[in-house]
């Protein structure tokens, strides 16, 4: 069966008055249809920019050298025009970003902006039933007064309420697949868990694939089917999420899992300990002296 996303020796480098900086160094992923599949990995890992390639977002940088192979759907990405991959953003695949407040336009309403998304896939459609779908969507992200919220602008909202709003929207159109960002960060722990719910039934109903990108291994464990780490734009392992997690084979892999703020005695998480234990095999693996990864 065809992957819905397939990544083959992806590179990516950024030119500078300095020179080329190399971001990622050949990575190969794949996705298959209703599969969730987490890329782990510490902050300036290669993440992001994996998703953002994917989406086309960063194609059109003068700055960007981007080579390797990426095919959705079983069409190649790399050959499409800016067109073409612009008419699958927001249908046929959709991305929930790490930013939120960001994200969505300060001039238009919540309203606006949700029509402006259900239109990609239904232009057919009245603004009244757009409306009633926009209410259903942000109902089943846990706003309990989504009429008011369309009527509102995103700075009229907080962080958490923009974090759902652009939940909601993503999911809109019943991607094929789903590039999620971080999308718990604005969120406490309970909207959270409703959030994960969500997408689990959403994967569970339209067989959607999912990318999801965190640094969270708890939510991670929970969510995914499979796990990749990257690190320093490399994959470093990979596999069924449950084997990674019992028996992780990679030091940095071993690492992130040290790095897991543990509960003391005192009942007040033991951040010092984490971060020793997390700096260990990476000294041991890579050669460098802690003082040079502390800096």
């Amino acid at each position: 069966m065809t992957p819905t996303l397939k990544i083959d020796g992806l590179k990516l480098g950024f030119k500078t008055h300095a020179g080329m900086i190399e971001v990622l160094h050949g990575i190969s992923l794949h996705i298959r249809k209703g599969e969730r599949v987490a890329l782990v990995g510490e902050s300036g890992s290669g993440k992001s920019v994996t998703a953002r390639i994917v989406l086309g977002m960063l194609q059109q940088l003068k700055t960007a050298r981007i080579s390797g192979g990426i095919e959705f759907e079983g069409r190649d990405l790399q050959r499409m025009s800016a067109r073409e991959r612009h008419a699958l953003r927001g249908t046929s695949m959709s991305m929930i970003f790490q930013d939120p407040t960001s994200s969505l336009n300060p001039v238009y309403t919540v309203g606006a902006l949700f029509q402006e998304v259900l239109s990609r896939a239904h232009s057919g459609m009245s603004a009244g039933d757009m409306r009633k779908m926009a209410i259903e969507a942000l109902s089943d992200v846990a706003i309990g007064e989504p009429e008011r919220v369309l009527d509102s602008y995103a700075f009229q909202l907080s962080g958490g309420m923009n974090q759902r709003v652009m939940i909601a929207m993503a999911l809109a159109n019943n991607p094929s697949l789903l590039l999620a960002d971080e999308p718990g960060t604005a969120l406490d722990v309970t909207v959270q868990a409703q959030t994960l719910k969500l997408m689990s039934a959403l994967v569970e109903k339209h067989h959607t694939s999912v990318l999801f990108i965190s640094h969270n291994l708890g939510v991670v464990r929970e969510f995914a089917d499979r796990v990749y780490v990257i690190y320093k734009g490399n994959i470093v392992e990979q596999g069924p999420t449950a084997a990674l997690f019992d028996d992780p084979r990679h030091p940095y892999t071993r690492a992130l899992l040290s790095a897991v703020p543990r509960i003391t005695g005192g009942g007040i998480p033991d951040i010092d300990d984490g971060v020793a234990d997390f700096l260990a095999p990476l000294v041991a693996h890579e050669g460098f002296s802690e003082k040079e990864l502390l800096a």
